[in-house]
Parts: C-alpha cells; sequence; structure tokens
C-alpha cells in the first residue's frame, strides 16, 4: 500500500507539478493547523478558532490534487490557467481564513468593518470563479473522447465533478441567509472537527456530500464497481443523498434526530 501511494505521488507529481506542490503545501498546512487546535482555546462560535482553516487546508489540498489528476486525461487542453486561478483564488482564500482565525474572529458571514466585506465578497468571487472554471472542465470531459481509459471511470469522473459543482454554489444560499444553519445562526456541535449542528438544520452537510463527489464517486468506480451501469446508478444514488440531506437541512433538521444521537453515545 505505501509502494501504491508513493506511486501515485511520483504520477501526480509528473502530471502537474504546480498543482502537486500547492495541494502538499495545503496539506501540510492542515498538520499544522490540526496541532495548533491543541495549543490554543481561542473559539469562534463555540468551536476551536484552527478547526476552520484545518477543514479548508485539506478540501483544498485534495481539490488541487484531484483536478491535477483529471485534467492530465484531457486532450488540447492547456493546464497554466486553470492552475494560476486555483493557486492564486484558494490560496487568497485559505490565507484570509487563516488570518482571521489567527486573531478569533470570523472570515465567514463577516460585515463588521467594510474591510470585512470585502474580503467576504472576494472569498465568495473567488469559490464562484474556480467552480465555473471546474464545470467548463466537466463540460470537456462530456464532449472529449477519451478511447484508452475505461468508460465507467470516465463516467465516474464527469458525473463527479457535475454533481461537485452543483452543490459548490450551496455556498450562496448560505451566503445569502448570512448562515450555515436553518432554525439557528450559525450552531455547531462538539462533533469533533465537522462541527454539524445536532440540533437544527445545516446546510453544511450536503455542501460537504455533493462536493466530495469529486473524489470518492471515480475511486468507487475504478477499484470497486468497474461497470459504467453501476457507476451511474451509484452516481445517481449519490446525487440524492445529497439533495436530501439538503432538504433536510432546509426544514431545519440535523443530520441525525436525539434519538439517533443518544443511541449512538
Amino acid at each position: 500500500m505505501i509502494e501504491g501511494i508513493l506511486n501515485f505521488i511520483r504520477e501526480l507529481k509528473i502530471r502537474n507539478e504546480s498543482l502537486f506542490y500547492f495541494g502538499l503545501f495545503c496539506l501540510s498546512l492542515s498538520i499544522l493547523f490540526i496541532v495548533l487546535t491543541k495549543f490554543t482555546t481561542t473559539q469562534i462560535q463555540g468551536v476551536n478558532a484552527w478547526f476552520k482553516p484545518f477543514k479548508f487546508a485539506v478540501s483544498i489540498g485534495l481539490f488541487a490534487w484531484t483536478m491535477a489528476w483529471y485534467c492530465h486525461y484531457l486532450s488540447n487542453f492547456n493546464p497554466t490557467p486553470f492552475n494560476g486561478t486555483v493557486i492564486i483564488l484558494f490560496g487568497f482564500e485559505l490565507a484570509y481564513i487563516t488570518f482571521q482565525a489567527s486573531k478569533g474572529q470570523l472570515s465567514h458571514f463577516n460585515f463588521d468593518t467594510p474591510l470585512y466585506a470585502i474580503l467576504y465578497s472576494l472569498m465568495g468571487v473567488a469559490a464562484v470563479m474556480v467552480t465555473l472554471y471546474t464545470a467548463y472542465i466537466g463540460f470537456l470531459f462530456f464532449t472529449q473522447p477519451f478511447p484508452d481509459l475505461p468508460s465507467h471511470y470516465i463516467w465516474a469522473i464527469r458525473l463527479g465533478i457535475l454533481i461537485f459543482v452543483v452543490f459548490s454554489f450551496e455556498g450562496a444560499l448560505m451566503s445569502s441567509q448570512m448562515s450555515h444553519s436553518v432554525g439557528a445562526i450559525n450552531d455547531n456541535s462538539n462533533w469533533w472537527i465537522i462541527g454539524w449542528s445536532k440540533t437544527v438544520g445545516d446546510l453544511r452537510v450536503s455542501h460537504f456530500i455533493g462536493m466530495h463527489a469529486l473524489q470518492l464517486l471515480p475511486l468507487l468506480s475504478f477499484y470497486i464497481f468497474k461497470d459504467t451501469k453501476a457507476t451511474v446508478i451509484i452516481s445517481l444514488l449519490y446525487a440524492v443523498l445529497a439533495t436530501t440531506t439538503l432538504v433536510q437541512a432546509l426544514n431545519g433538521k440535523p443530520i441525525f434526530t436525539q434519538n439517533e444521537q443518544k443511541e449512538s453515545e
């Protein structure tokens, strides 16, 4: 297994050196951030201030590595503009989140000063631009032939990108109501790192599930299902899961009921 991981890392660096190092930088930062949670008691809305930078560093690092891997399959595609877009825009987002965490202040939904309002709005613009660029890459996967790759794998990438894009834009829903919660204002819980609400609806659940279709569906298809029909069915079921958790959150209901929480405890 270790040899397989090392081979993946070597291949990833060959495929896209820029996104490889950016992803490595983000994932390395995530280790620093999780260590900082053990050495600081600063909290933001009831959770350790460094959990949010940790989650974003992991998410951005995985996104960079994932897209570095996928873009290699595209013919007549110049990855350099995409690399720059991801590194600059997501780099800015992570830097601002980290800076605010170091001050014990909100990065998201923060309009306390004109500067904070501008920086938060710029984060939204950055996320939209990267998502739209990713949607364009998804379009290329739907329109280009891939004779040397398994059909089920390509369909997993296509549908993974599609679901990712749809649920990435859910961030606009959270911004529109200035909260990731429905039934309270930015409610959090003590659920280890994820912090999803145990008492009200939490839009971050479907956001998380939908965005990580980008990695999960191709992995399942390539290593487990190895069949186009099965891949499409599982992808549709996955989309239903993400949609169901979104509807549940919009109805103000947590991902688990109180009874389920007590039983799990």
